[in-house]
């Protein structure tokens, strides 16, 4: 039995050398002599036979042959790199036995070249209304061989947007892959909405869009927001909570307390009996305060269903010193807002619409980053205003303002920044804020500006035609508590009841409409108004140069005050107050 299998054996090897050699000749064993690929390239296999060594070439440097040689039977692998271009290209792969040369078989090949596009892994995709900043994004992977720009139609660049990025074309037309960002703005209508986002070829790349074989869209859809039911109790709680989620107030939730929003902790309800109340208004929102958060955007579009608050505060963030925001347009929604705080919240503009809130009486903005006193803050866009808080606006203390190479440091530095000659002009619009009862305008009776870096020197506006002096009418008004020197002092702001400007930059004398003002012993000047810190831009030591010691300069003018602010003997005989 043994035996038979060796004879079987040695029949098929016998069997299998003639099949190797049944020719003299060179054998391809191949359906055609040629080969056909696309332009992203590959391997294709052929088998060799020969009844001698053989050696194989390729014609161009982008197909390779592996093994390069052998002897007899040997299956190749033929290896077609990627194409470089858009142009068809041809090579040839040659087999030859290496002792005649001349005796060889020839394969053509033939690879088309890319056509230009871009293509994306995904032309459309879903997200939601809502996310938290950092996961408000979308990555969108794109290939191709021709560099392009994104274009995002006009009626949704405002809620769409990408990062910087990209393309590398460094092989030629090979496409190439780039991860583009997308940021997405937050939904807040109860409808969906689309954005139809082209990738077109650069201007510079020559290539037009008529020349892309393929060049996909795409579609973000974006779902829509929950519909919170404005001027109701029911949608002041759901705005309430979505606020507090969006600014990521810090603490114990509203929701987790499982209380009623009547016991909610920084929210007043209407109630009857309260000024400005009418039945609409029962159980709504007349005040919040939203304190200590983090955010990085402007107020949540929550805010705008609050339409029935009087009051809100919002107070706190982190890290404001390395914000620069805006308040947003949601805010703006709510004209029948009459006390409104923003502060410390790294604020360095108030969104255009800001102009809305007409009926706002009190307004603080401390404790932010701006860099000027924003123009849409006048007393034409705000007749009701009478309180406006502007203190601390230093995004970072600079002592010396001359040994400084920081820049956008905030304090309202660029009102009276130095040019080179001068001092920049104080903003003196905030002290011609007075009543004007022919336009409707209250006027301001309290001005706060400490803490910031306004320099030279406060005006005086003796040169100033619009502002006059007191007249004898306005003593006579005043049940004779002015004294007639008041007729030669300028009447500025007559009706501040409170002004702080201590622990800026200023120099310079004070002037006399200051120095004589009626409410000047109640601002507690020798704390709120002369005392100034650090140095201004020319290296001068802040501080007035004719502060008083003490008040009794003023009550030697305004003799009937001396006694109600402590200052002299109850007999009167001393004038001077002392």
């Amino acid at each position: 039995m043994k035996i038979l299998n060796y004879i079987v054996l040695s029949l098929l090897v016998a069997s299998a050398w003639v099949g190797c050699n049944n020719s003299e000749s060179l054998v391809l064993d191949l359906d055609n002599n040629s080969i056909e690929i696309d332009a992203a390239g590959g391997t294709r296999s052929i088998k060799v036979s020969s009844s001698d060594n053989w050696v194989a070439s390729a014609s161009v440097p982008w197909v390779t042959v592996t093994p390069a040689n052998g002897y007899g039977c040997r299956e190749c692998k033929i290896v077609i790199d990627s194409a470089l271009t858009t142009e068809v290209r041809t090579g040839v792969v040659r087999i030859a036995k290496t002792e005649n040369s001349s005796e060889f078989k020839e394969i053509a090949i033939r690879q088309d070249g890319f056509d230009y596009s871009i293509s994306l892994d995904e032309p459309e995709v879903s997200i939601d209304n809502y996310a938290a900043l950092e996961e408000r994004h979308l990555d969108v992977r794109v290939r191709s061989n021709v560099d392009f720009d994104v274009r995002i139609p006009d009626d949704v660049a405002s809620w769409v947007r990408t990062d910087d990025y990209a393309l590398t074309l460094d092989r030629g037309l090979r496409p190439r892959e780039v991860t583009v960002r997308f940021n997405w703005g937050i939904n807040s209508v109860p409808q969906e909405r689309i954005a139809e986002i082209e990738f077109v070829p650069k201007d510079e790349s020559g290539v037009s869009s008529d020349m892309l074989a393929r060049n996909d869209r795409l579609t973000i859809r974006q779902n829509a927001a929950a519909e919170i039911k404005r001027g109701t109790r029911e949608g002041d709680s759901v705005a309430l909570l979505g606020i507090a989620r969006t600014l990521g107030v810090w603490g114990d939730s509203w929701e987790s307390s499982g209380e009623k929003m009547d016991n909610w902790d920084n929210v007043v309800l209407w109630e009857e009996g309260m000024d400005g109340y009418v039945d609409s208004l029962k159980g709504r929102v007349k005040s919040a305060r939203f304190y200590m958060f983090s955010t990085k955007e402007g107020l949540p579009y929550e805010v705008q269903y609050l339409t029935g608050a009087e009051e809100l505060e919002f107070y706190s963030n982190v890290n404001t010193f390395q914000l620069s925001l805006s308040t947003g347009e949601y805010i703006c929604k709510l004209e029948h807002l009459k006390r409104l705080t923003i502060g410390a919240y790294g604020l360095t503009e108030l969104h255009e619409d800001f102009k809305n809130l007409r009926e706002l009486e009190y307004l603080d903005l401390g404790s932010n980053n701006f860099q000027r006193v924003p123009d849409v803050i006048n007393p034409q866009n705000f007749p009701k205003l009478h309180v406006l808080r502007l203190a601390n606006n230093q995004r970072r203390l600079i002592y010396d303002l001359s040994n400084n190479i920081s820049t956008n440091f905030g304090g309202f530095y660029d009102e009276t920044a130095h040019n080179g000659e001068q001092f920049g002009p104080f903003p003196s619009r905030l002290l011609k804020w007075t009543a004007d009862e022919a336009n409707g305008v209250t006027g301001l009776d309290t001005l706060v500006l400490s803490v910031n870096y306004l320099q030279g020197s406060i005006p005086s506006f003796e040169d100033d035609n619009t502002i006059g002096y007191y007249t004898e009418q306005d003593i006579v008004n005043s049940a004779d508590t002015l004294p007639r020197k008041m007729l030669t002092v300028k009447k500025v702001m007559p009706q501040l009841k409170m002004f702080t400007i201590n622990l800026n930059r200023l120099t310079g004398p004070l002037p006399e409409w200051l120095l004589y003002h009626p409410s000047l012993d109640w601002w507690d000047p020798g704390t709120l108004v002369f005392t100034q810190e650090g140095k201004d831009e020319l290296g001068n030591l802040s501080g007035f140069s004719n502060q008083p010691a003490n008040m009794n300069y003023y009550y030697e003018v305004y003799t009937k005050k001396k006694l109600a602010n402590g200052v002299g003997d109850e007999d009167d005989t001393d004038s001077s107050g002392e």
